[in-house]
C-alpha cells in the first residue's frame, strides 16, 4: 500500500470564498479539515475544521458565505477555534473532486491549509491509483509532491503521529541542536541539512510540534 504526501494550489476559479480569504487576508494561519462528509444525493457536505488566526473576522466572513446552510463556531482560545459547518456542494469544489472520483483511494485526515490555501494532504492507495490521478487533475491546479513511499503509519506511537518527512526534520533538527539551551543550531541549519527552503523547514516542525504535543497531551492527560 502506497502513499503519496502533497500539495495542491488551486486556482482562482476553484477556490472557495474561504479559500480565497485565507489566501487573500492575513487574518488565518492555519487551517485542517479534521473530518468530512458528502451527501451526493443532497447535493450536501459537512465538515469540521480547525482554525488559527482572527477568529471573529473568519465568523464574519464564513457568515456571508451564500452556499453555507449552518455554521457552530467553538472558541479555543483568543486565537483558535473549532468550525462545524453544513453547505451546499459548490459546482467549482465538485469539478476539481471528481479528479478523485471513482479511484479506490484514501484521504488520510487532516488536510491542511496554510496562510496561501494551498491543500496539503496524505492519500493512501495502490500505487498505479496514485499515478492515474495525478495524471488527470485539471489544468491550473498545481501540485507539489512532498514524499511518495510505503505506507506505514505508526498510530499507537508517538512518533507514528508524523508523517515520515516530519519525522525526518525533527529528528535532524534535534541532533543538530535546534532544540538545545540555548539553541546550538538555527533554522538555517535545518534547512540546509534538509535541503529545502526554511519556510518549509518551519512548516514541517510546527507541524510535528504541533501534532506530537497534541497526541501526548490527549493520551497522558493534558488539558481538554
Amino acid at each position: 500500500m502506497k502513499y503519496i504526501d502533497l500539495e495542491l494550489s488551486l486556482p482562482d476559479r476553484f477556490l472557495h470564498p474561504m479559500q480565497a480569504f485565507i489566501r487573500e487576508s492575513t487574518a488565518v494561519q492555519y487551517e485542517e479539515m479534521l473530518a468530512w462528509r458528502v451527501l451526493p444525493a443532497e447535493e450536501t457536505e459537512y465538515a469540521l475544521y480547525y482554525v488559527e488566526g482572527d477568529i471573529e473576522q473568519y465568523r464574519r466572513v464564513v457568515a456571508e458565505v451564500e452556499t453555507v446552510l449552518d455554521c457552530r463556531i467553538t472558541a479555543i482560545d483568543e486565537s483558535s477555534a473549532h468550525v462545524w459547518v453544513c453547505e451546499e456542494t459548490r459546482a467549482e469544489t465538485q469539478t476539481w473532486r471528481e479528479t478523485f472520483a471513482d479511484r479506490h483511494l484514501i484521504v488520510v485526515p487532516p488536510i491542511r491549509f496554510d496562510d496561501t490555501a494551498a491543500m496539503a494532504m496524505t492519500i493512501v492507495g495502490d500505487g498505479s491509483e496514485i499515478n492515474d490521478t495525478l495524471e488527470t487533475v485539471p489544468p491550473g491546479v498545481d501540485i507539489t509532491i512532498n514524499e511518495i513511499g510505503t505506507y506505514d503509519r505508526r498510530g499507537g506511537t508517538l512518533v507514528g503521529t508524523l508523517t515520515d518527512r516530519q519525522l525526518t526534520a525533527v529528528n535532524t533538527a534535534v541532533q543538530l541542536g535546534y532544540y538545545d539551551v540555548p539553541r546550538t543550531a538555527t533554522l538555517q541549519d535545518v534547512a540546509a541539512a534538509l535541503d529545502c527552503a526554511q519556510s518549509t523547514a518551519s512548516k514541517l516542525l510546527r507541524r510535528g510540534e504541533r501534532d506530537l504535543l497534541s497526541t501526548a497531551l490527549n493520551r497522558y492527560g493534558g488539558t481538554p
